[in-house]
Parts: structure tokens; sequence; C-alpha cells
């Protein structure tokens, strides 16, 4: 069983052609066409999906979760204008992996992220030429499916001062949960301690 073109015919298993082919060649051409449509299916399972993120924002900072639960030792990498996490958990204990690139530029070195067991939490530092709210958090305007409002946290920019000094506890609320790399906000220990030392001499009168 060969075809008058055996050229054309090697051809045919992935090209349309105009040759005419017996019943056998074209059973032939139905199998490679269904192996082709099976790989195209296991190479669309294998896709690493990108974990569940919320966000919020503040003038000066930016509160991104990542809501992975059972995350152990994720791949972090934080730039000036994007974020990179890879990590291991969820249901079926799966890889996810996600890069978001920013609308506008934070800072890496004062950024913090905590693990809390159900979710990774990052507080992202806006360089100060970033200050003020952003229009949106990512660079690119098309909306991703994975990324939605921390309403819980969520504050419009014209909100109270009284919510702004809520918002001044945020890293003693964090360090309570475990720490976070780069320690307190200077001078949050050291004002308490000074107002303890004032104290002192108007007790023992």
């Amino acid at each position: 069983m060969t075809c008058a073109n055996n050229s054309c015919f090697r051809r045919v298993c992935c090209f349309a052609c105009d040759c005419r082919h017996t019943v056998g060649q074209l059973y032939f051409i139905s199998v490679c066409e269904q192996r082709a449509t099976k790989m195209n299916s296991s190479s669309n399972a294998s896709h690493v999906s990108p974990p569940a993120v919320v966000w919020a924002q503040r003038k000066d900072k930016i509160l991104l979760t990542i809501q992975l639960e059972n995350c152990s030792n994720p791949t972090i990498d934080i730039k000036d204008s994007s974020l990179y996490f890879k990590g291991k958990g969820g249901t079926g204990n799966v890889d996810h992996e996600v890069l978001m690139e920013f609308n506008k530029e934070i800072d890496p070195q004062a950024c913090k992220h905590q693990a809390t067991g159900r979710e990774i939490i990052f507080v992202l530092m806006k360089k100060e030429e970033s200050h003020g709210f952003w229009p949106r958090l990512l660079k690119d305007s098309k909306k991703v499916h994975y990324l939605k409002t921390d309403f819980d946290k969520w504050r419009d920019e014209d909100d109270s001062d009284v919510e702004e000094q809520e918002d001044f506890n945020l890293d003693e609320m964090m360090q309570s949960m475990g720490g976070l790399p780069g320690g307190a906000p200077p001078g949050l220990g050291q004002e308490e301690e000074d107002s303890d030392d004032e104290e002192l001499p108007d007790l023992q009168q």
C-alpha cells in the first residue's frame, strides 16, 4: 500500500494534500491526527496554574496575599517592577506559578512577606516616586482571572486619618504572626520605651 507520490504521503500526516489515497492511508492519517490531539491535550494538562491572589493598597504600600494552603519553601523573587512566585500546595499539592509585573515600581529591600500555612502575605513598599494610589496593580490593563480585590483590607484614597492610623499597626500585627524579614518599623519599639522612662519619675513622686 503506497501513495503515487511518496514524499507527498509523508507530508499528508501533518498537512492537507491534493493526492488521492487508499482507505488504509486515510486511516493512517486519522491515527496521526488523533495522536497529535492527545499530545496537545497532555501539554495543556501539565500547564502550571497561577495561585489565587488578592490585593489592596495604601499611599505607600501594596498589601498582597497569595492564597495557597500548605505551601512550604516557595520560590519568591521580588524586583523593582515585579514579583515572581512558585510553590507547591493547595488541593492535590500541585505546583503553582505566577509572575506579576507591577503598574509602578516598588522597593524590594523594604518589602516583607510571611507564610501563615494558609497563605503568603506580602507588604510591598512603593518607591517614593510611586507613592499615591495606583490605578491598578499590574502593568498590563488586561484583566487576569487569578487576581481579585482584597475587600477586607481595601481603603479608598479619601478615607479618614483614623483608618490610616489603624494601618500604622500593620507591621506590628505581622510581627506577632511570626515576624517578617527586616524587623519592626524604625522607632516603633523605641518610642514605647522612651515614653515609659519619662513616666517613671511621676510614679515615684
